[in-house]
């Protein structure tokens, strides 16, 4: 572990100090839209647009309504 401080002097310890730990944890656990995939799938499907594409067409054929 690096006991060095680091603080950078234009960061006030008063700002440090008024953080509120955990501000977001709530909301993220509520649910979040991030999914992994695995390698293998990683590339044939590199990005969101791609994903989004198979999903639609995977739904389109299946007869799967989105709304």
């Amino acid at each position: 572990m690096n006991d060095e401080d680091t603080l950078r002097p234009e960061y006030s310890a008063d700002l440090i100090k008024s953080g509120e730990r955990g501000k977001y944890a709530k909301r993220y656990r509520e649910g979040t839209n991030i999914v992994l995939i695995e390698s293998d799938l990683h590339r044939l499907f590199p990005d969101s647009k791609a994903v989004n594409l198979a999903l639609r067409k995977y739904a389109e054929e299946h007869h799967i309504a989105l709304t």
